[in-house]
């Protein structure tokens, strides 16, 4: 039998992510690669969860979400951003991010038409591209002054008259920069200028370093009516298994989003939208704690992958570590991931995989810092081993 897959799919295969966590099961190695933390989230939260359990929330919940959590997001939105959104009508709970992102770029495009995402970008959104039938546009974010950034010559350069739609996603993975306010009025400018709609991903906007601030592009000056944005629980709450996500738009693109979403996954899991719900409006206090503490794990495995001879970029915000391999006489990250289990027990994500052009990128490997102390430690201990092995691996 031929490949029953349709062509528009054959090219991405099984997830960067899943190969690279079985590869860390399958040796018994330090899983930095996977972006998932090895602590749980808060504990009323977690409590609220099982409450809703017990309670007999246990069937469909509404389509929209539950009331609960549209209105804890519309509250939150307006409190830490002076964004009003009416939970009945702009507010669509998704089962993650992940489908939030699918969902829009499946209800905004035609076969055919353009969207611009950011190189490197997550791997979710050149596949949510292609099973539209539109074509991916990369812009590509580059190092400067210790900090990835983009051209806004080549990001105007990317925009055509089949142009639809931009992925913007700040805090960023896997860079972890955090676009500016000027950059952000880049993006803004073409927008309003070729009639664009943005799809934002904001996952990690709790997750920001060193006092960096989170701005979301729906509160730039015509932005709002233009502007699906995307978050999610499962990074600012430590509960990535719950898959709860949202969007928050205009009335008109919410029903495009949700006329897709619907035949997706329907809804999602009522118990986990009721502990979110509590969570978005009790639990900030937790997150802050668990920013400050992921921003002392970023310098801890920062200094450590430095000492062990990585050229290391220091994030601004999400979960991760960029390093360059060049200065230990490499010069392919998939080689080199695939290879570091035997060479040192510990598991990391080949940066090029999130590039349409991976030559790009493969200079790049991604660390993940959201893990105990304990275990980067360890991590950076078995990393050391690189400094001692000499040639390249191309």
């Amino acid at each position: 039998m031929n490949d029953p897959l349709v062509a528009r799919m054959r090219g991405f295969g099984t997830t960067i992510f899943a190969e690279m966590s079985a590869l860390a099961v399958r040796t018994g190695s330090i899983n930095l690669g996977q972006g998932f933390p090895d602590t749980d989230g808060p504990a009323a939260m977690l409590e609220r969860a099982a409450s809703a359990v017990r309670e007999g929330h246990n069937q469909y919940p509404p389509g929209p979400g539950v009331p609960e959590l549209r209105q804890a997001v519309s509250e939150h939105r307006k409190e830490h951003y002076g964004l009003a959104y009416d939970p009945d009508g702009e507010i669509l709970v998704t089962v993650g991010a992940t489908e939030a992102v699918a969902a829009s770029v499946l209800a905004l495009c035609e076969p055919g038409d353009e969207v611009i995402a950011f190189e490197p970008y997550y791997d979710s959104y050149a596949a949510a591209i292609a099973l539209a039938g539109a074509v991916l546009r990369p812009v590509t974010l580059r190092p400067d002054g210790g900090r990835f950034t983009f051209d806004p010559a080549e990001l105007r350069a990317a925009a055509g008259p089949r142009t639809r739609a931009i992925l913007v996603n700040s805090p960023h993975n896997p860079t972890g920069t955090v676009l500016t306010r000027a950059e952000l009025s880049e993006i803004a400018d073409l927008c309003r200028e070729r009639d664009l709609v943005a799809v934002t991903d904001e996952v990690y906007e709790h997750l920001t370093f060193d006092g960096v601030e989170h701005v979301p592009l729906a509160t730039l000056p015509g932005m709002r009516e233009r502007t699906v944005t995307i978050s999610s629980a499962g990074k600012t709450f430590s509960v990535t298994g719950w898959k709860t996500g949202w969007v928050c738009a205009p009335p008109e693109l919410v029903r495009a989003v949700q006329t897709v979403k619907q035949f997706l996954t329907f809804t999602a899991a009522a118990p986990w939208q009721l502990a979110v719900a509590h969570g978005l409006r009790h639990e900030m206090e937790w997150v802050a704690a668990l920013r400050d503490g992921l921003q002392a794990k970023r310098d801890r495995l920062g200094a450590g992958l430095a000492a062990a001879g990585f050229d290391v970029y220091r994030p601004a915000g999400t979960y991760f570590v960029q390093a360059d391999i060049r200065p230990l006489g490499l010069a392919d990250g998939l080689v080199l991931t695939r290879d570091l289990p035997s060479l040192a027990g510990v598991v990391a994500i080949p940066t090029q995989v999130f590039y349409a052009r991976p030559e790009r990128g493969a200079h790049f490997v991604r660390f993940a810092f959201c893990k105990k102390d304990e275990v980067i430690d360890e991590a950076v201990h078995r990393l050391t081993r690189l400094g001692e092995t000499e040639g390249d691996t191309e």
